[in-house]
C-alpha cells in the first residue's frame, strides 16, 4: 500500500518535483497530484500505483510497511540494496 503522505515524503527525499516523478513513472502530472492529495491509502489504477512504486524504488526509496519501526514511512537506500 502507498499513502499520499509516503509519496510526498519519498519525492522530498529525492528532491524531485511532481513533473519529474510523473516522467520517471510514465504517468501524467495530474495523476501524481491526485495520488499525493490522497488522505490515507492511494486509490486508483493498480498499474499506475506500481509504476510510481517502481520509479521510487529505482531512484533509491524504500516504502516501509505499517509493521515497520517507522510505520508507513519511507527511507532512502542505494538503488538495488536488498531489504533487510
Amino acid at each position: 500500500m502507498l499513502t499520499g503522505r509516503q509519496l510526498r515524503a519519498a519525492r522530498a527525499l529525492l528532491n524531485l518535483d511532481r513533473a519529474t516523478l510523473a516522467e520517471m513513472a510514465g504517468l501524467s502530472l495530474p495523476t501524481i497530484q491526485r495520488m499525493e492529495a490522497a488522505e490515507g491509502v492511494v486509490r486508483g489504477n493498480v498499474d499506475s500505483l506500481m509504476k510510481v512504486v517502481d520509479a521510487l524504488k529505482k531512484a533509491g526509496v524504500e516504502l516501509l510497511d505499517d509493521d515497520a519501526v517507522s510505520q508507513g514511512g519511507v527511507r532512502l537506500v542505494k538503488p538495488g540494496t536488498p531489504k533487510r
